[in-house]
């Protein structure tokens, strides 16, 4: 990391290994909750022990396969999204408190997890403690497109506003129409826009961003 010049390792990933054939198992750590939430933290507190360097755990949460990732629905009861879903992401989080979360493509029970409230502020904020910055996955909120077949996904991208609501500080890579969708829906009377929100919500976002730069080894040095 201090020889690429970066803060934040994008890792480690964490979904539960539920099928064999997800794609990206190779880099998850168990189908168990109790080890992937433990070598999680157990990562993270040595990345982390080095000033200015800090984990991302993800992907937040339910993305339990890697095909058609970005436009699935994950249906999951709330004990069963509890004890084996969250539980890994929690223990990382009261253990350990990586400076970053990355929030995951699919939808959970019909909410895009970059949108989620539920998920984001109060579960892992509220609930949990989280203190550090909440990132998108990459294009969460581009419009989709066909597949080899020429069929389009069933459902359609995250909101970039939405996100900003749910807590989401930071929408990655970001383009001109998520800034555009952002700054459209500021103070918004509502019906104007999808999803209106307040200056202070965005502030909010801006705050936790600066919080963990400030944090980051472009301003701390190990002694």
């Amino acid at each position: 990391m201090k020889e690429f010049g970066i803060m934040l390792w994008l890792a480690p990933g964490m979904n539960i290994q539920r099928n064999p054939l997800c794609g990206r198992n190779f880099e998850y750590y168990s189908e168990d909750p109790l080890i992937s939430g433990i070598c999680a933290a157990a990562e993270t507190q040595g990345v982390q022990s080095h000033p200015g360097a800090g984990t991302t755990i993800k992907h937040f949460a339910c993305n339990n396969l890697e095909d058609n990732r970005a436009y699935n629905n994950s249906h999951v009861t709330e004990r069963t999204l509890r004890e084996i879903y969250l539980k890994g992401f929690e223990i990382a989080i009261r253990k350990a408190q990586p400076l970053a979360l990355m929030s995951s493509y699919n939808m959970l029970n019909g909410i895009h997890t970059a949108n989620s409230v539920d998920l984001l502020t109060k579960a892992a904020r509220q609930e949990w403690g989280f203190e550090g910055l909440i990132m998108t996955d990459w294009g969460t909120t581009a419009e989709p497109k066909p597949d080899l077949e020429g069929r389009m996904p069933l459902y359609g991208p995250s909101n970039a506003a939405a996100c900003i609501k749910a807590g989401n500080d930071l929408l990655m890579p970001g383009s001109k129409e998520d800034v555009e969708e952002i700054l459209a829906s500021v103070d918004a009377e509502e019906g104007t826009v999808k999803y209106p929100i307040t200056l202070e919500e965005l502030r909010g976002c801006a705050e936790r961003i600066l919080r963990i730069i400030a944090k980051s080894n472009t301003y701390t040095e190990e002694s």
